[in-house]
């Protein structure tokens, strides 16, 4: 008796143990693992939003004028929004090689600036610094388009909800490495550095097989799960910014810092809960729903529906469509809006036009308060300490802009059919608003200015990125995304090296003239007075409204479309995949092929 028994036992033992195997290799290769990989890249993706700290270091280190140090801000933004390459090498290479090249890339940039800043390797021209920044915040391309593009392609049909979520992360990025470098390394600024260097890089390598493009399957409750990844992130958010305040009224031992950075990597992990969960309630459908009977009649059926294909497939092959010359597909011969525009379509399109200008407006004015925030708080003789929390909190607005531009924008556009356009629009005035706070400052308007330029900045990208998706397709959206946030640079170039970097120095110089002395007096021009930055932000503000006005004429020229059911296709894609013929003809489609 006692054989048996132990016999089932085992047995028992051993089916449980395949089971769990089986488990793990369905969630390790499933969609929302490979979400809650794409989340955490994310959330070391936003290293180039901190430069507002190091830049002070960078500066005294190496004994920059503001010019020079803006100079190396726009090349930060070039790197950052210069993503064309990382969405071609898309194009033709699976997601973990642009991971790889990525994680590569962002730690041979910041470890060259570390390196340099520390005093470890000899003083690097001006033009070596831009090309280590460069290079370094080109890396967040390959991040942004392996786990972006991947995602939406993955989840169609809340795509601006989804891309909220991963931009929204990425916008927590700058407050969550504060939090750690405080722990791991003190109140060091120049570590900072070395963390922005090997922390993304290793995220990077560790999730490089799990972020991929997967079949896509309708699930019911799929909103549902994005508001508990949406709740989660709430709380990280709140946590850092509780944090971010009471940091700068207390003062933090070490262990104080570890228990917060504990604290902020455990918040972090709760996605992977909610993840394994879905996961699971599909794991339970699928094995419910497997019928060996039906699988054989399948597979059997599909060689007749393949023979009666066959002559369809022959005769259409007949009917082939008149030849069209390149020029007339350009600009002539152009798809419906939602459909997919090929990469040449898109680029030469009126809306594309619209859109970039926006774009180049709204994110370049806000890049460049964003790269001076930290000289715009000494200029006004705010504290050190102060400075930091105002970097960090823009960074805790800048997520709260990204996940309302998505969330809310989808909301609105499902239940009202409010434009997307329109979003970007109301976004827009909002950050004119900050600008002129900051060039007429009252005590204390520097919180708010940065509050309403975090928000808007961080609302700018999600919608830039889910409008192109819905207005050109999927096809080649990781080359179109790429391309749109290229006119970030090109407004931040003009606005922050050549107009903002251009007038605080000469205001520094007018004050080195009245106290009877000259630059080569001094290691570093420094500003300070309401005059620094009042003319540079009153110029912000106006290409900001400018740029608002750009956007009412795509919210014109696409409001047609927003009033129709952008994302029906996608509906009936998946459906169809679900329903007994459309797994046939998915079988028959791949074996035909």
């Amino acid at each position: 008796m006692g054989e048996p028994a132990m016999t089932r036992a085992t047995a028992g033992g051993d089916g449980r143990g395949w089971m769990v195997f089986r488990f793990t290799a369905h969630v390790v290769q499933g969609r929302w693992l490979s979400l809650f990989a794409s989340f955490f890249i994310m959330a070391g993706a936003g290293g180039t939003y901190l430069f507002g700290i190091y830049s002070k270091e960078i500066k005294s280190s190496l004994g920059y004028d503001q010019s020079t140090l803006n100079l190396l801000g726009f090349f930060k933004d070039l790197g950052a929004n210069v993503g064309v390459f990382s969405g071609l090498i898309a194009e033709v290479t699976p997601t973990w090689f642009l991971l790889l090249i990525g994680s590569a890339m962002n730690f041979g940039g910041f470890f060259m600036i570390w390196l340099a800043v520390t005093g470890k390797i000899a003083k690097p021209k001006v033009w070596q610094m831009c090309l280590y920044m460069c290079i370094g915040a080109n890396s967040q391309n390959f991040a942004n388009t392996g786990a972006l593009a991947t995602s939406v392609r993955n989840f169609p049909e809340n795509r601006g909800i989804l891309v909220g979520l991963l931009k929204g992360f990425t916008g927590l990025s700058g407050a969550i490495m504060t939090q750690l470098y405080l722990a791991i390394y003190g109140n060091d600024s120049k570590s900072l550095i070395l963390l922005i260097a090997w922390l993304p890089a290793a995220i990077s390598v560790v999730f490089v097989y799990t972020v991929r493009t997967m079949k896509v399957v309708k699930q019911s409750n799929e909103l549902k799960v994005f508001y508990h990844f949406l709740y989660v992130s709430i709380a990280l958010a709140l946590f850092l910014m509780a944090m971010t305040i009471t940091e700068k009224l207390v003062a933090f031992s070490q262990a104080a810092y570890a228990g917060s950075a504990t604290m902020v990597c455990a918040l972090l992990f709760l996605p992977l809960i909610i993840s394994i969960r879905e996961e699971l309630v599909l794991w339970n459908q699928k094995e419910q729903h497997i019928d060996p009977a039906k699988i054989t009649i399948e597979n059997s059926s599909v060689v007749e529906l393949k023979a009666k294909l066959s002559p369809l497939s022959s005769s259409t092959k007949l009917e082939e469509k008149p030849q069209t010359s390149c020029l007339s597909n350009t600009f002539i011969n152009k798809p419906e809006r939602g459909e997919d525009y090929t990469i040449l379509q898109a680029l030469l399109s009126m809306d594309m036009l619209i859109l970039f200008i926006a774009t180049a407006c709204g994110l370049g004015s806000s890049l460049t308060a964003v790269d001076n925030l930290g000289q715009i708080g000494e200029s006004l003789r705010y504290p050190e300490k102060t400075i930091k929390s105002f970097v960090s909190l823009l960074s805790i607005w800048n997520f709260f802009g990204r996940i309302s531009a998505g969330f809310v924008s989808e909301s609105l556009l499902v239940k009202y059919k409010f434009p997307r356009p329109l979003m970007t629009t109301l976004v827009l005035f909002m950050s004119c608003i900050g600008h002129l706070l900051i060039a007429f400052p009252l005590p204390g308007s520097v919180y708010v200015a940065s509050v309403f330029i975090g928000f808007s900045f961080g609302a700018q990208f999600p919608l830039l990125c889910t409008i192109i998706s819905e207005l050109f397709g999927l096809k080649h959206y990781p080359t179109l995304f790429n391309f749109g946030q290229l006119a970030s640079p090109i407004g931040s170039y003009i606005l922050n090296v050549k107009v903002t970097g251009f007038l605080y120095d000469h205001e520094a110089l007018k004050e080195l003239a009245k106290k009877g002395m000259d630059r080569s007096s001094v290691k570093e021009l420094t500003c300070i007075g309401f005059h620094c930055y009042r003319l540079s932000f009153i110029i912000l503000a106006a290409v900001t409204c400018f740029g608002a006005l750009a956007s009412l004429i795509l919210v014109a020229r696409t409001r047609e479309f927003y009033r129709g059911d952008i994302y029906k296709k996608f509906r009936d894609e998946a459906e169809a995949a679900e329903s007994g013929d459309g797994s046939v003809i998915s079988v028959m489609k791949g074996r035909i092929m």
